[in-house]
């Protein structure tokens, strides 16, 4: 595996322990976003991208999140799952993408830290600009439609890509110019 790429964003006025988010592009070709950069006892460390697990509601099965008390859709007392004991440390987040073992663990965490470093030395320069946000190559669709004609005429199928959807406008009535509440629910 290799590490093509990797874009910092620094969070400088951050008042907790997170320093920065990062993206990682392995081998050219894959993405991994929103891994944070947190300043630990012994200096920087990489937390893999994660989300808050939920459970769900015996009435309605909206989700709500593991330690609620209510739900938050239909408002009925949640009950406890089995026998946990919700005074004891919870599991809360689950990793979205993580390594498997340490050795790749050390990889990404040593070229996460080298590039953090190297991207708070370049923020000290004047017109700095964080590439975090920039696009990571992605085709628009035009070019997609080429390569799509290109492979047909060579007997080949077409390439997958994703197709950009226009915006719809929201219906409106002409009758009506009250805009009083939109937007409010």
């Amino acid at each position: 595996m290799e590490i093509s790429e990797i874009r910092i964003k620094l969070m400088e006025d951050s008042e907790d322990r997170l320093r920065a988010f990062c993206s990682v592009t392995i081998d050219n070709c894959f993405v991994v976003r929103d891994l944070k950069i947190i300043e630990g006892t012994s200096g920087p460390f990489v937390a893999m991208p994660s989300r808050k697990l939920t459970g769900h509601c015996q009435r309605c099965h909206h989700k709500n999140h593991l330690r609620a008390t209510y739900c938050n859709h239909c408002g009925v007392k949640l009950q406890l799952e089995g026998d946990a004991n919700y005074d004891s440390p919870q599991k809360l987040y689950a990793d979205v993408a993580h390594p498997i073992n340490s050795e790749c663990r050390e990889l990404i965490q040593n070229a996460v830290i080298t590039e953090f470093e190297a991207e708070l030395s370049r923020c000290q320069q004047p017109g700095y600009r964080s590439r975090y946000d920039d696009d990571f190559g992605y085709e628009d669709v035009d070019t997609a439609a080429v390569a799509d004609n290109e492979a047909k005429s060579k007997g080949g199928p077409p390439r997958p890509h994703f197709i950009d959807r226009p915006k719809q406008e929201p219906a409106t009535s002409d009758d009506d110019d009250d805009s009083f509440g939109v937007g409010i629910f």
